[in-house]
């Protein structure tokens, strides 16, 4: 009985070791992407603007131009702000599982709401960039888009609303993108290859990598 049992148990000690070494690279990994990220946004905030936190409790408030404003995705005082600050029109670009209670705050308050859901730490599509450039020109007043802590997606959704709008280059859309709070690698790299009439989706090597380091993040956001 000792004869099998040894090769076995060291098959199960070496496994350990190795998963323990994955882990520990993994570990190190995220920190440094988070550690870089971290240290670009505070870098960006010499130049560009955060946003503020409002009196309602919506964080990362902030206008981008004459029609259009992002930020956090509000509560019900949240959308009643927004409605007496004069916004016309909400753009939710959350793709999680809402309620009906969340999906009529919009409405209760006066706005009209139009859903562009993205995925946490992902990037629009072509069409969802299209779409939201015609929702702020059919708008009879400002535009407020959010995902739900206003970073990421948002700030994907944004930088391509200027870069086509011609009021910023792909370099300095990166820049007011970063200020705002970390986004994805992949989101990074999706404002930094935005063009005046495209949007060029991250290559899947880059989606992979960003997602498998922003898997931690994400899953602590769904809890």
């Amino acid at each position: 009985m000792r004869g099998p049992a040894r090769p076995a148990r060291v098959l199960a000690r070496r496994t350990a070791k190795v998963l323990l070494c994955c882990l520990l690279g993994y570990g190190v990994l995220w920190a440094g992407a988070a550690g870089g990220m971290v240290a670009l946004t505070a870098w960006a905030r010499h130049d560009a603007s955060g946003g503020r936190h409002t009196s309602a409790g919506i964080n990362h408030f902030l206008k981008v131009g004459a029609k259009v404003y992002r930020g956090s995705a509000p509560t019900a005082p949240g959308y009643r702000e927004l409605a007496d600050d004069g916004i016309r029109t909400v753009v939710d670009l959350r793709a999680e599982n809402l309620s009906a209670r969340e999906l009529a705050l919009p409405a209760q308050a006066g706005l009209t709401v139009v859903r562009l859901p993205i995925r946490d730490g992902q990037t629009p599509t072509e069409q969802q960039v299209d779409d939201f450039l015609r929702i702020v020109r059919a708008s009879d007043g400002p535009v407020y888009v959010h995902c739900g802590a206003g970073v990421g997606r948002t700030g994907a959704m944004i930088a391509s609303y200027l870069v086509r709008t011609g009021q910023a280059t792909a370099g300095q859309a990166a820049l007011r993108t970063v200020a705002v709070g970390p986004p994805s690698i992949e989101q990074v790299y999706y404002v930094l290859h935005a063009q005046r009439h495209t949007s060029r989706q991250p290559p899947a090597l880059v989606s992979g990598i960003s997602r498998l380091l922003d898997a931690p993040r994400r899953i602590k956001a769904s809890l």
